[in-house]
């Protein structure tokens, strides 16, 4: 992990310092593509030295993927917490990246101009996306024991395609597309998977239920579910 990762750590001054760069950078490499710019000419449109650059960044296309170290950071920390539906908490993570980038829009759309542009930045883009998949891969078999793999790693790549996919209208299109458009396809993504809780009153007193639910419900999930009642 390079010191990108330290950014949640950082001061205000050191955080707008480092937002400076990341602006300045994606300006340059839009304007005069990522192989023609330099570090030197970073640093001087920043207003930093190269010395602050390379103690910042640790090259060039790190600077490209800054956002997504401190945000996956930020997701295990988030994971880490205690969550009651890990199902949920997936998607809420999900959300958070989303709302990240749907607060500056002009830099993402910027950012991924600039991806598009060179291979070898599309490809480390696949490898950051598989690194949010395997994180909620990761989480889901953790918080579920017994859950089978192939379900933990179904539900990551569903969680992450539709994520991917909201942002991606929201990097092409000039219009604002609110995180509760995500939401929305997340709520449906577990719908279709069978761990989107429903509506029904929670029984009452010693009532004895008789719960149905979706087949394609995981058996970790119904497991977890009827534990949760059942301790309830």
């Amino acid at each position: 992990m390079s010191d990108t990762t330290a950014a949640q750590g950082l001061s205000a001054a050191q955080a707008a310092s480092r937002a400076a760069v990341v602006a300045a950078a994606l300006e340059l490499f839009a304007e005069q593509g990522f192989d023609q710019t330099s570090v030197e000419q970073i640093a001087q449109a920043a207003g930093v030295s190269r010395s602050t650059f390379f103690r910042q960044f640790g090259g060039k296309d790190d600077v490209v993927f800054t956002d997504h170290e401190e945000l996956l950071d930020m997701l295990r920390d988030f994971l880490s917490q205690q969550h009651r539906d890990p199902w949920a908490a997936v998607c809420e993570a999900s959300i958070l990246v989303y709302a990240h980038f749907a607060a500056d829009p002009e830099l993402a759309r910027r950012r991924y101009r600039v991806v598009r542009q060179v291979p070898a930045l599309r490809d480390r883009e696949i490898v950051t996306v598989f690194r949010y998949e395997r994180l909620f891969d990761e989480y889901l078999r953790a918080s579920l024991p017994g859950l089978d793999p192939l379900d933990a790693v179904g539900f990551a790549a569903l969680v992450t395609a539709v994520h991917n996919h909201v942002l991606r209208r929201l990097i092409r299109s000039p219009k604002k597309v609110p995180v509760s458009v995500l939401r929305a396809a997340l709520d449906d993504a577990r719908r279709r998977f069978g761990v989107l809780p429903g509506d029904d009153a929670a029984p009452s007193g010693d009532d004895v239920v008789i719960a149905v639910f979706p087949r394609s419900t995981p058996t970790a999930e119904l497991t977890r579910l009827l534990r949760e009642q059942l301790d309830a």
